[in-house]
């Protein structure tokens, strides 16, 4: 399961964590000894079984040559633990004791100190043939030492062990919220993990953070973590992961239709190859059915759907009243509709799902409804200008021409952009081309209007167009007359003219 490093030909060994190993660059090292830290509830026993479970199961495709010894010292039962963790996925009983043995090592410590405790841990590794070693309990160790040089000394004969016998060690010891303190410990280890949890308004969100890390880079700041039916999950954050796109950007090509052909026009003959397209207008306006007219413009084209504000029912249930050809391709599975509420959520999991169901599907046009919603979702204000400006670079990458919506009041000023601003240059910093959809009222009626503000590379017809939704979608004027002759009336009446 190891697989050689690009520092010194350091074999590597996968932690289990999802996402964790991408932070690291591919895993923790052979025979390092690294700490993970956290407050209670952090998720730490959830780690170290997790990483056991992962590295000894055959599920995983592990070596059958790995086995992994879970130690404690002041901890929950045996007993208690299994029972916490059995319902997770990673669990396997059959597993147990052959590839993973759980020992109680708390006595030992108690009647032989840190020199009996190491005799155990070099007896045990040996006798289990363990290639993964997590120690569960430190902070009773340093409690036990009879000074720091003591317990500095027990975890250099730690390491001396792990280099001796190559198997990696877990220490998993606990911290005050808050804590900032350097502990000896933190200077003598290969590396050190932090899990948290942080309140962000009435929200707590989960955090991980790696401090140290020697032999090898890895991705800087504090990442979101989730502890799902499967275990735990860390979201590597999108900019620091995605700072340079996966693959080299092809952006020639052929322009592509909306599925409007006046809206084609409009844009200079259709959308550019590989761009992302924003469409601001106010709630009801039409830019969700313009989403879809757009998923459905090419039925060859793989499509997805990535709504904050409907659920797929609704989704599917809004293209069928329409007539939209898109509602048949939602039924083939040629266009995937996912949902995520926008009630909470994590940022970094929202964009991580994404390009993978973009990845795994060889989606081609994606529609995003709701860039409010994601920025609501991300909490951290400042950092979403990165965040979609690493998105958008990875879609142009993965070959996707993408389409997002965000709300404007009903004269198509953006209310909220995502840098704090209201203008049109921040909130389209995150896109090539930009829609405006907006509202005019004259006399008892409200007309719709749409124009295009702007789109890469192209000579652009920038005149305001009326447009109604009919079955079939949105219909387009073919020129701006109406659009004129609606704005002129409007004004004469502003004027108190006739």
């Amino acid at each position: 399961m190891g697989q050689a490093g690009a520092y010194g030909g350091l074999e590597r060994v996968p932690t289990g964590i999802a996402g964790l190993d991408a932070i690291l660059g591919g895993g923790l090292f052979r025979g390092g000894v690294y700490i993970v830290q956290g407050t209670p509830g952090s998720g730490k026993t959830i780690f170290g079984n997790q990483a056991c479970y992962t590295h000894a199961g055959a599920r995983a495709g592990a070596s059958p040559e790995h086995r992994a010894l879970y130690v404690t010292l002041l901890a929950e039962s045996h007993s208690r633990m299994l029972g916490h963790i059995a319902p997770l996925g990673f669990f396997d009983p059959a597993l147990i004791p052959d590839r993973i043995a759980y020992l109680s090592a708390f006595r030992t410590l108690q009647d032989e100190g840190l020199a009996g405790l190491l005799t155990l841990l070099r007896r045990e590794t040996a006798r289990r043939e363990a290639s993964l070693v997590v120690l569960d309990g430190l902070v009773a160790a340093e409690e036990t030492a009879s000074s720091t040089l003591a317990f500095k000394t027990f975890i250099h004969e730690l390491q001396t062990q792990a280099a001796a016998t190559g198997a990696t060690v877990l220490l998993l010891t606990s911290a005050s919220a808050g804590a900032d303190r350097v502990a000896a410990e933190h200077t003598m280890v290969d590396g050190l993990i932090a899990l948290s949890s942080r309140l962000v308004g009435r929200r707590a969100e989960r955090e991980l953070e790696v401090c140290k890390f020697r032999g090898s880079g890895f991705l800087r700041g504090r990442h979101a973590v989730r502890i799902t039916d499967g275990g735990i999950r860390v979201f590597p954050r999108i900019e620091a992961s995605l700072r340079v796109p996966s693959r080299r950007d092809h952006v020639e090509g052929a322009a592509l239709t909306t599925g409007l052909p006046a809206l084609d026009a409009m844009l200079g003959g259709g959308l550019p190859h590989h761009s992302t397209t924003l469409v601001g207008g106010p709630a009801g306006i039409g830019k969700t059915t313009l989403g879809l007219q757009f998923l459905g413009a090419d039925p060859e084209a793989p499509g997805l759907f990535c709504g904050f504000y409907e659920s797929e029912a609704a989704i599917l249930a809004k293209a069928r009243a329409l007539r939209l050809p898109v509602a048949g391709l939602i039924e083939e599975g040629r266009v995937a509709v996912t949902w995520q509420p926008a009630t909470e959520g994590l940022i970094d999991e929202v964009c991580t799902d994404l390009l993978e169901a973009i990845r795994n599907r060889g989606v081609r046009r994606v529609f995003i409804d709701g860039l409010d919603a994601m920025c609501r979702i991300a909490g951290d204000q400042d950092r979403i200008l990165r965040i979609f400006a690493a998105l958008t670079a990875e879609l142009r990458a993965l070959g996707a021409t993408a389409m997002y919506t965000r709300e404007t009041d009903l004269r198509g000023t953006f209310i909220d952009a995502p840098s704090g601003g209201s203008s049109l240059r921040q909130t389209s910093s995150v896109a090539e081309n930009v829609v405006l959809m907006r509202s005019c009222s004259l006399r008892s009626g409200v007309h719709r209007l749409i124009a295009v503000a702007k789109a890469r590379d192209a000579r652009i017809d920038p005149n305001l167009r009326v447009f109604d939704i009919r079955p079939g979608g949105l219909a387009i004027d073919d020129g701006p007359d109406r659009a004129e002759a609606i704005l002129a009336d409007r004004d004469r009446m502003r004027s108190g003219g006739e």
